[in-house]
């Protein structure tokens, strides 16, 4: 078995960097299958099956509403629970880690909130969030309006919500999380024109796969559309930084409007690759098509060469070598560490 070399990379100048982004900034996430992968896998792992008549996409969308089930009921004993489970782990650590450090910013200078976009249309950050209920304190909001019935409205997003003191003597900013969904949920469902967001899996759910024709089935459908434009809205304000982690870019759609938000001078583009080759990779033709040599000064790709040791997975593939990743929770344990001392000597300006 060959050990992996060990890194003796000085990644402390750049952790304090990402962590003082993360507080000064307006704050946006993009996720992807990646992130998901422990537990669903990515869509290379699903094939077409002859036999049942099931495409590749099918068994990707049954895989997910399987997935997703169990997530909500809570029960994980059976073979192959655990590591749904440790995916949904990932998920409430991620999301604890980022209510804390937008808690360090100063909502007079930058909001307390936070958007997570992800092209998955898994529950495991609706789950995550009520996992945290109770123990931190912040505000969800799916752009969803109603009680029995919540209906999906992209004009419900980009809410600030205050605490007021009992005496009306101050007025304190809560921790807003926005999630928005572009490629679907499996969770919602269609009526009468509307998106209905549900506390269950769909029978048929409102989503879109990954065909190759995800550009035109998004500008087809309003509410897809609609979605993305938030995403685009976002990208284009002033003072933002957009991190990305388990998405590659092969969604052309999103990637050309990442490439046109980094014509924004002011918006920070920070890409994370789970293996040290994703930087070529994102960079191709068959990705956002940008010339290597000629990367845009906002757009930041970082791979496991670029982090110490104690900031990347290790693994073992089946050859029994050893290699290390960057992971959601690597990207954790480095918000996690985010402190008030990191707006010191601030250089990311």
């Amino acid at each position: 078995m060959n050990d992996v070399e060990e890194k003796e990379v000085d990644d402390k100048s750049l952790v304090k960097e990402l962590r003082k982004l993360m507080i000064t900034k307006q704050l946006n996430f993009l996720i992807g299958s990646g992130t998901s992968a422990k537990s669903i896998g990515l869509m290379g792992n699903f094939e077409d099956d002859a036999e049942t008549g099931k495409t590749a996409n099918d068994k990707l969308e049954d895989k997910v509403k399987d997935v997703s089930k169990t997530i909500i009921s809570g029960v994980y004993e059976f073979p192959g629970g655990e590591v749904i489970q440790e995916n949904l782990d990932d998920y409430t650590r991620f999301l604890k880690s980022v209510i804390d450090v937008i808690n360090l910013s100063n909502s007079r200078q930058t909001p307390k909130s936070v958007n997570l976009f992800t092209t998955n249309y898994d529950l495991y950050i609706e789950k995550a969030v009520d996992e945290l209920i109770g123990t931190s304190r912040f505000v969800f909001n799916d752009g969803a309006n109603g009680y029995f019935k919540r209906v999906l409205e992209s004009s419900n997003y980009n809410r600030v919500v205050s605490y007021k003191g009992l005496n009306d003597n101050y007025i304190s900013e809560i921790p807003s999380i926005s999630l928005i969904k572009p490629h679907g949920s499996v969770n919602w469902t269609e009526e009468n024109g509307t998106i209905i967001i549900g506390n269950e899996v769909a029978e048929i759910p409102k989503i879109v796969k990954p065909t190759g024709t995800e550009e035109k089935d998004t500008y087809l459908d309003n509410h897809y559309y609609e979605m993305l434009r938030v995403f685009q809205l976002e990208l284009d304000k002033p003072q933002s930084v957009l991190f990305i982690i388990g998405f590659s870019f092969q969604d052309k759609h999103i990637g050309k409007m990442v490439k046109r938000a980094l014509q924004n001078p002011e918006i920070l583009v920070v890409a994370f690759g789970y293996s040290d080759s994703d930087k070529e990779k994102f960079l191709s033709k068959e990705h956002l098509n940008i010339d290597i040599n000629k990367v845009p000064k906002n757009l930041r790709i970082y791979t496991p060469k670029d982090f110490n040791k104690n900031h990347l997975t290790k693994h073992e593939n089946e050859s029994g070598d050893e290699y290390n990743s960057f992971e959601l929770p690597n990207l954790t344990d480095i918000i996690n560490g985010a402190s008030e001392e990191d707006l010191k000597d601030d250089k990311s300006k």
